[in-house]
């Protein structure tokens, strides 16, 4: 090896402190390596997306860590699991799959791992700080943690977030270093209604646009004339990490490292320009659906998890009203938002509707579309990219009010008001 390791780091590779951070120890070495990177840096917290069931793989890698004694060494949250540990029967999802994916969420649990599951650790006491060195796992997260929190991380795949959790340690490398973090692209809104850019439709989709141009450079938002909530900014940057693969992103005078344009590209001029018109967010919505019908048997919400503000805001809307009996109305979201919303009130008038509530998992991580499920309608840009390729289903775009009205009614209907200028 070629990467400069401490005393620690040695000890750790020769096993004095037990056989499974020494595996952890070599695979955290050897990514390095192989990536070129000198050394290793301190982490003080990690976010852990190989809980994720994906196969009897990724469970015996998490049972042999824990046969091995591994222990996290520093505070680590898990990602949405493979199941809903208690809700999994309401839905068509194998019993052998099942049983394979709580034997993982036992391992991870086991290494000491907070058994938080959800893809929206920033909404829960594990958020990070501005400035702080984390090794976090899942896309929406990552870019969240870099952008809105002005946290510090790489995308760490599955398997290498673990090791980082094992070890304390990670390459010195990437969005880790302060001279990386500098933007590339510029994304200037040009002639887009304010009264769009307020709205909450407006964020995925304003995602999805700008996560196609940027792919795995670092792009700065100019002109959004607008104050985002936590939520609209989840949406926008699960949006940017689903289209192309972005882990920080910089919106001038909202997020915490772009006061000023000049302070997002650290003073350097933008490598490529992109102008977004009322035209091209137009055109990214209607990519965001696939279906040509009107039929739709699913709706689905809360990707990444839904929020307690979210259900706040979704309680008004459902009053007095029934979903319609051929389409099924679901809400993904983690066991603490479920138990807040739950304490609060929220979820017998949701119930009430017609909805169903699923936690610790999603659509996309748990079998549980039906054989009959055609056409799954979202609010989420990241279910509505995702969903045709991972699902073999149709998906159609709208609003939240969008996706009760569809329900309520059983088939498509979407307001194109907003989007008319």
């Amino acid at each position: 090896m070629t990467v400069a390791l401490t005393d620690s780091d040695q000890a750790l590779l020769a096993g004095e402190k037990g056989p499974g951070a020494r595996l952890a120890m070599s695979i955290v070495a050897r990514m390095a390596d192989v990536g070129g990177v000198a050394t290793l840096m301190d982490i003080t917290a990690a976010h852990i997306d190989s809980a994720i069931y994906l196969g009897e793989g990724s469970m015996a890698f998490a049972e042999r860590l824990a046969t091995l004694g591994g222990k996290v060494v520093v505070p680590s949250s898990l990602n949405v699991s493979g199941l809903d540990e208690h809700g999994w029967r309401d839905w068509p999802v194998p019993p052998a799959y099942a049983a394979n994916a709580q034997r993982q969420m036992v391992a991870y649990q086991a290494l000491g791992c907070a058994p938080i599951w959800t893809c929206a650790p920033y909404q829960t006491r594990h958020k990070p700080v501005f400035g702080q060195q984390v090794a976090w796992g899942e896309s929406n997260a990552i870019c969240f943690a870099n952008s809105v929190i002005g946290a510090r991380t790489e995308r760490y795949p599955d398997m290498l977030d673990i090791c980082a959790a094992l070890t304390g340690r990670v390459p010195a490398a990437g969005l880790h270093l302060e001279e990386n973090r500098g933007g590339q692209d510029l994304v200037r809104l040009v002639g887009i209604p304010a009264a769009l850019m307020r709205d909450d439709a407006f964020y995925p989709v304003l995602g999805h646009l700008v996560g196609k141009f940027a792919q795995e450079r670092i792009p700065v938002i100019e002109g959004l004339d607008a104050s985002p909530t936590e939520d609209q900014l989840k949406a926008l940057c699960a949006g940017t990490a689903c289209s192309g693969a972005v882990a920080l992103l910089h919106v001038v005078g909202v997020t915490p490292e772009a006061p000023t344009l000049e302070a997002a590209f650290r003073g350097w001029a933008p490598e490529r320009t992109l102008t977004v018109t009322l035209d091209d967010v137009r055109a990214a919505r209607r990519e965001l659906t696939t279906t040509v019908g009107t039929s739709v048997e699913l709706v689905a919400l809360g990707s990444p998890h839904f929020s307690i503000a979210e259900f706040r805001a979704l309680v008004p809307q459902l009053a007095g009203r029934r979903r319609h009996p051929g389409t099924e109305f679901m809400i993904t979201t983690s066991r603490i938002m479920a138990a807040l919303a739950r304490a609060d009130g929220l979820l017998d008038p949701i119930e009430a509707f017609g909805a169903r509530i699923s936690v610790d998992a999603c659509i996309l991580t748990m079998p549980m579309l039906s054989p009959t499920t055609r056409t799954v309608m979202t609010n989420s840009a990241k279910y509505a990219y995702y969903t045709p390729g991972l699902l073999g289903a149709a998906v159609a775009f709208g609003s939240t009010a969008d996706c009760i009205e569809s329900a309520v009614a059983g088939r498509i209907i979407r307001d194109e008001s907003a989007w008319n200028g």
